[in-house]
């Protein structure tokens, strides 16, 4: 172990972040200029850094801005993309993505990133983490751009879970409307659930059973139910959340980065077609910067595992540095505002209120 373990007393304030350094298609280096990245705009933030000692050493010790700030697990094991779920939970106890989910566990550190295999992610998040009481699926959660004032939207979910019951979707309702609440302060969020249609009559009968559910909810847990809502309302204003199953979010969310790629790639052939061309994306510089900007997925790199008894940030496999200081600026961000025990909180009181509404319907009362 190297670093200075320490220097977290000299500097109380400093949240801390537990990073698997190995779970990315680029290597430990990528993962450590994204680290230095976030150090570099944020001075309340240290690392656990969990990979072989001997790669990371070199890498921290080049970058001055992580003196002091890093704090060095060696381990040996690496999960890789081809590792199943199963297996990983199995014999993956000495890799350095195990590590990582366990210094939350453990308190060590405010949050957990990982640029790793999805799957493996989640099943040891669970085993470690636990769901949290009355959450029957945890979900991944992500900002989406958009027109709304606040620039993103929240869906879920994008892949934790490709089935999802009309429960699981009252719960993602519930879990996408906290995170949105904390992470964006919109006091009343409005939720959409996504369908092939808005009609009330479309979709499939989980979709329906689900619209009823989440439509009694909505007075209680302070949120405006919109209805349904199509694929093209993902990054409209219609609604701030998005609720879906892992299945549908997932294609809709890489269909989404593609789409974003493609329009990256056409411009530029576009612009550099000839010297006319080329003068004028001189002229208009600025404004294809900030267009680059606002559909770069880069930006919003990081879906959060919500539902667990802990924060856990999934950074995109081909992430760059960019994209890694983004993953690492949202678990803090998350850390900072303590949203795990107010997320715990809400999951309670929804339960709570699910027990009332079942104890009133038997005594034949009405449900408050």
């Amino acid at each position: 172990m190297t670093g200075t373990p320490e220097s977290h007393h000299e500097t109380p304030a400093r949240i801390i972040i537990s990073v698997d350094a190995m779970g990315g298609d680029a290597g430990p280096s990528v993962v450590v200029a994204g680290i230095a990245k976030s150090a570099k705009k944020n001075p309340d933030i240290g690392f656990i850094l969990h990979g072989p000692e001997e790669q990371l050493a070199p890498l921290v010790a080049r970058r001055r801005i992580l003196r002091d700030r890093v704090e060095i697990r060696d381990s040996r094991n690496v999960v890789t993309m081809e590792d199943k779920p199963s297996q990983v939970m199995r014999s993956g106890k000495g890799s350095s993505m195990w590590a990582t989910v366990d210094c939350v566990r453990k308190g060590e550190a405010a949050g957990a990133v990982s640029c790793g295999n999805t799957g493996a992610l989640m099943a040891l998040s669970m085993l470690r983490l636990r769901k949290m009481p009355g959450i029957n699926r945890p979900a991944i959660a992500i900002l989406w751009p958009s027109r709304n004032p606040q620039g993103f939207n929240v869906m879920l979910d994008v892949g934790a879970d490709i089935r999802a019951d009309a429960t699981d979707l009252l719960q993602f309702a519930l879990m996408g409307v906290s995170y949105t609440r904390n992470s964006m302060d919109i006091a009343m969020p409005r939720v959409g659930l996504l369908n092939v249609g808005t009609e009330e009559h479309k979709g499939r009968a989980e979709l329906k059973e689900a619209y009823a559910l989440i439509s009694k909810r909505a007075e209680d847990a302070s949120f405006e139910f919109v209805g349904f809502v199509e694929g093209s309302d993902i990054p409209g204003d219609i609604a701030d959340v998005i609720v879906t199953d892992g299945f549908t979010g997932n294609v809709a969310i890489k269909t989404g980065e593609g789409t974003a790629s493609l329009i990256r790639s056409a411009m530029r052939e576009a612009f550099e077609y000839s010297l006319l061309s080329r003068f004028a994306a001189l002229l208009a510089l600025t404004s294809l910067k900030r267009l680059s900007k606002r559909i770069d997925p880069r930006r919003v790199n990081g879906g959060v595992f919500l539902g667990l008894n802990g924060t856990v940030v999934k950074s995109h496999g081909g992430a760059d540095a960019t994209s890694v200081s983004a993953a690492v600026k949202l678990a803090f961000r998350l850390a900072e505002q303590g949203f795990a025990q107010k997320l715990a909180a809400r999951v309670a009181s929804a339960g709570e209120l699910n027990q009332d509404n079942t104890a009133a319907a038997k005594a034949g009362t009405a449900p408050k």
